[in-house]
């Protein structure tokens, strides 16, 4: 893939600034169809604001037993940054609109539906996901496409946790995640931005993966509202848009699901999304990053690993052409 470069050779606007192909492109489709309401949903926000940041001084606690096996020496990320700079579209296409606008989300009662290829598909509510396995906290460093990153103690446990209770048939080849879309919640929802629901998908011996984290808090608290409440799935070694949010359903299928990026914009999202420093995004460059809350405007941007640095899931893809399958 090419990537344009100014004269000098140096990469062009920080890619964490720069708004993907999808959001350009119906930003004014979406700016006329809120226009009429404008009045009414800026006092929504209003009131969504206070409500958002109301919950974080009172969030209830949940602690998880620290696993050294994922511990890092890296300085983690603020609370504040990891709590107000978000992708999460159905909430706003602004990095701080979830922030602001997630005060909506309703995450009691709450209940994902395990189903499809399974030999005991059930529906827990989130209590039950609490109790399903001894809470562990993770140092996760995560990695966005548009070129910034973080590093985040999240509480949950392995997903294959979950995977084991439902026992898979033989024909469950591939997960995929479905998300919350209620508007009456989520206004980004208006946007056309994607399809809604959110859909994310993985091979089922991805999802098995001790690094696949199925994460019900961050920070010794149960999941803030704009960072996916109450249930979400963590991949480390994946771009973030793969740990898909606020999910309801979880599909055991036979066939690779379509997901919601890769649908927007396939030549720019692929399905395995793997934190790869060598497969360039169409419009930046995926070789260096930018530690959010840390690195200044004008600071030395820090060089991508593969896999985000997690090479034990190397063994994943061996024999695969990771630039066609990316």
């Amino acid at each position: 893939m090419l990537i344009k470069r100014n004269p000098n050779g140096i990469d062009l606007p920080f890619s964490s600034e720069i708004t993907p192909r999808a959001v350009f492109e119906s930003r004014r489709t979406f700016i006329r169809k809120m226009a009429v309401g404008s009045i009414a949903s800026a006092s929504m926000l209003e009131m969504a604001s206070r409500e958002a940041f109301a919950q974080a001084p009172g969030a209830a606690k949940l602690a998880g037993k620290p696993n050294a096996a994922y511990a890092t020496a890296e300085k983690q990320t603020s609370f504040k940054d990891a709590t107000t700079y978000n992708n999460y579209y159905e909430f706003g296409t602004d990095k701080a609109d979830p922030a602001r606008t997630a005060g909506t989300l309703k995450t009691r009662p709450w209940t994902v539906a395990i189903e499809g290829e399974v030999k005991k598909p059930m529906t827990l509510d989130i209590d039950s996901l609490l109790k399903l396995a001894p809470l562990e906290e993770r140092v996760y460093r995560l990695r966005c496409v548009e070129g910034w990153s973080m590093v985040i103690p999240w509480v949950g446990y392995s997903l294959s946790e979950l995977i084991k209770k439902v026992e898979p048939t033989g024909n469950a080849k591939y997960l995929e995640f479905i998300t919350l879309a209620d508007k009456a919640q989520m206004p980004g929802l208006r946007s056309p931005v994607l399809e809604w629901p959110y859909v994310e998908g993985l091979r089922i011996d991805e999802a098995m993966h001790p690094l696949a984290l199925l994460g019900l808090g961050m920070y010794g608290e149960v999941l803030p509202h704009q960072n996916g409440a109450p249930v979400r799935i963590i991949l480390p070694w994946k771009y973030g848009f793969k740990s898909a949010k606020s999910i309801v359903k979880i599909r055991f299928v036979s066939e690779q699901p379509k997901t919601a990026w890769n649908i927007a914009a396939p030549s720019e999202y692929g399905f395995y999304s793997n934190v790869n420093p060598d497969v360039d995004h169409p419009r930046w460059s995926q070789g260096t990053e930018r530690r959010i809350g840390e690195d200044g405007l004008f600071a030395k941007k820090r060089k991508t690993l593969m896999f985000n640095g997690y090479n034990d899931v190397a063994s994943l893809y061996k024999g695969m052409d990771l630039k066609k399958y990316f």
